[in-house]
């Protein structure tokens, strides 16, 4: 039977797939189909499997071209895209309403129905070769994905999404087929829509496409990260700047302590030009053009970082400046003002992200997969607003402690 929640509506199929709805008076919908598998659930010899089937959903299928794939949606000017993460495949369309039956079918059709012919894989595997060649060149994205590589040293989470050029020439189609059938769990599944509609009718389209959908309940075994120590790695590449990053390993989804941290980061290097990383490094010293922190949470662990990219005479100064901010972070607690302050940026930052509904639908998807629970926005506001000095203190203390964290530099060649 349909749930009701307070913002949204959740329905369970009897395969276990998910149906999520959110209501909306507009005429543009937003829908996504999230898998709860990523590149984290790739054995050492597959690594950019994950991707690479991402990629070929979108070619044949038992009953579709690969044009008839690409046109079903685009010939009505819908919008189709897909992208893989550590832990998630997610496909995602925005479309105008009355064109939903035609974007359910198709999600369905590839999904479930894909045949990943040879000739296609060969043409993508020549595609993804090309993504990490552009990467590569790009070291402000490279040096996040080495990073990581060393901040989880021989677990599958360091290993690049895109994998790499000798583990894409082998993958094969025994492999895409072992990992849809041990990953595609169909209880680790939603389908989420961000639209007007009548939820019962939804729920009988969804029970219509995705109701037949063979149950798959494979139980899935993700390797828990093993420690690590700091360490300080310098790499060499033909560039014109130095590149770095520095960070450690954070706090997983559900620990408690993760919104102190996403709010510390935000105060420390977020969006806007008044983080304090800005303010000191940009405005006071105009040492880098580009500054900033990031954290993620995973389910099981996380990762928090800071990047900066300057001229090379100026990075150790910049080094400096950052730590200095990070020890006054676990030297001071904030003051009431402060706090209040960053509480307020925070949460104005919030609410005018949820105006972007497909990445609203989305995080809503990925919640109830993970939590079986979406937070209304008050009930963020809410969590934010519990965060005490006191525990910023200890945040800080935890995650910015120098003896966890990772350095990694990328020098021009002299």
């Amino acid at each position: 039977m349909p749930r009701n929640m307070t913002d949204y509506q959740v329905h369970t199929l009897p395969n276990g797939i998910r149906i999520l709805f959110k209501h909306a008076a507009s005429t543009i919908t937003h829908c996504c189909f999230i898998v709860n598998a990523g590149s984290r659930d790739e054995t050492e010899q597959q690594t950019g499997l994950a991707h690479f089937i991402e990629h070929l959903l979108f070619k044949e299928t038992e009953r579709r071209s690969t044009n008839q794939i690409l046109n079903r949606l685009e010939l009505v000017g819908a919008d189709l895209n897909a992208y893989t993460t550590k832990e998630y495949t997610c496909i995602h369309a925005s479309l105008l309403s009355q064109h939903l039956e035609r974007t359910v079918d198709l999600f369905e059709d590839i999904l479930f129905h894909s045949t990943f012919p040879a000739d296609e894989q060969e043409k993508e595997r020549g595609v993804i070769l090309d993504e990490i060649a552009s990467y590569l060149d790009q070291p402000e994205e490279a040096i996040q994905d080495d990073f990581e590589e060393l901040l989880f040293k021989g677990h599958p989470i360091g290993n690049n999404i895109l994998g790499t050029p000798e583990t894409v020439a082998k993958l094969s189609s025994a492999d895409i087929n072992q990992f849809i059938d041990a990953n595609y769990n169909t209880s680790e599944m939603i389908f989420a829509v961000f639209g007007d509609y009548d939820f019962r009718k939804l729920v009988k389209l969804s029970e219509k496409y995705f109701g037949a959908v063979k149950t798959n309940q494979n139980t899935k075994h993700r390797l828990v990260p093993g420690p690590i120590s700091s360490s300080r790695s310098i790499i060499t590449k033909p560039i014109s700047q130095t590149h770095c990053i520095i960070g450690s390993r954070a706090y997983p989804s559900a620990h408690r302590h993760k919104n102190g941290l996403l709010l510390l980061n935000n105060l420390l290097g977020g969006m806007g030009m008044s983080s304090r990383l800005n303010l000191e490094i940009r405005e006071k010293h105009g040492i880098a053009y580009t500054v900033e922190s990031n954290y993620t949470s995973l389910t099981d662990t996380g990762i928090f970082s800071i990047y900066f990219g300057t001229d090379s005479e100026k990075a150790e100064k910049a080094t400096k400046l950052i730590l200095k901010e990070l020890k006054k972070l676990r030297d001071q607690k904030l003051g009431t003002l402060q706090l209040h302050q960053a509480k307020e940026k925070f949460i104005g930052q919030i609410a005018l992200a949820e105006e972007n509904r497909m990445s609203l639908i989305i995080s809503m998807a990925k919640s109830l997969l993970d939590f079986n629970y979406i937070d209304t926005l008050q009930e963020v506001f809410d969590k934010i607003n519990a965060v005490t000095s006191e525990q910023l203190l200890e945040i800080s203390n935890e995650i910015f402690d120098n003896d966890r964290m990772i350095t990694l530099l990328f020098e021009p060649k002299q």
